[in-house]
């Protein structure tokens, strides 16, 4: 490999490394009711699964993604959890 694909590789590394908490940033915030089926960010709400990508229906109000902030009530969404029942 030549410095510049050492680099390159470096960089990429570093932003899977960063993850999940790099989107948590303060630029970002959790926005329920908008993720697609298997496509949330985290944990159920209403505590019905524990991870990412486990959404069984779209825009659940229990399920969230991280969106810029600001925007997630022009996308539709809630900033706040559902009550919980």
């Amino acid at each position: 490999m030549n410095k510049q694909q050492v680099m390159i590789a470096g960089a990429i590394a570093a932003l899977i490394a960063a993850g999940p908490a790099a989107m948590a940033a303060g630029d970002k915030e959790k926005c329920y009711g908008i993720a697609k089926a298997g496509k949330n960010d985290c944990a159920a709400a209403d505590g019905s699964h524990s991870c990412a990508g486990q959404a069984k229906a779209d825009n659940g109000p229990a399920e969230w993604k991280y969106v810029a902030k600001g925007t997630c009530e022009k996308e539709g969404g809630k900033t706040s959890p559902p009550a919980k029942k």
